[in-house]
Formats: C-alpha cells, structure tokens, sequence
C-alpha cells in the first residue's frame, strides 16, 4: 500500500467504490465523481495494463488504444515495481463470467 495515498478521504472514497455493486452503478458514480477525460484516462490505463500483462507490444498497444508511449511506460512500471493492484484485478475478472456474454 502506498503511504502517499493512504488517509482517512481515500478510506472513505474506496468504502464508497466497494459499496457498487453493478456496472450501471459504477457508471453514475464515477459520473459524479470524475471528469470524462478522467474516467477515459483510467480506463485507458487499465487497457494498457490488461494489454502488457498479456504480452502485446508497445506499437500494437498504440495503435489499439491511442495511449502515448510515456502513459505505456508509466502503465508498466507500474505492472513491474507496483503494489500488485493492476495482478490482482486481473486475477479476480479472468475467474468471473462476464457480464452479459450470454453464457
């Protein structure tokens, strides 16, 4: 866990995201909570993230996700001296049925 981060606001802020219980729900709160930029920015990042861990190279993930090369290098840091978040999600959705697949 990250010390710089860690406060009583960012305890309150990650109860209220572990409270969202649907995709639609997660979609009004961050609605709420963020700009568009900012909600486009970590979704990118978090393609970046699923896209390196799965092997694909920095022009392919460019070219997939528009991400600049900087927010890539700054993605994999991330993935290799982190603290195992991007892991540990990754782990948790390859487990689960995805929502509306039909399957």
């Amino acid at each position: 866990m990250n010390p710089k981060i860690k406060n009583d606001n960012t305890d309150i802020l990650f109860q209220a995201i572990l409270s969202l219980k649907t995709v639609d729900e997660c979609y009004s709160f961050f609605d709420d909570l963020c700009t568009v930029p900012e909600i486009k920015a970590m979704a990118q990042r978090y393609v970046v993230a699923l896209m390196l861990s799965q092997g694909e190279k920095y022009n392919e993930i460019v070219a997939n996700t528009g991400a600049s090369t900087a927010t890539i290098s700054r993605v994999n840091r991330s993935l290799n001296y982190g603290s195992d978040g991007y892991a540990l999600t990754f782990g948790r959705l390859s487990s689960e049925k995805p929502e509306g697949s039909g399957e």
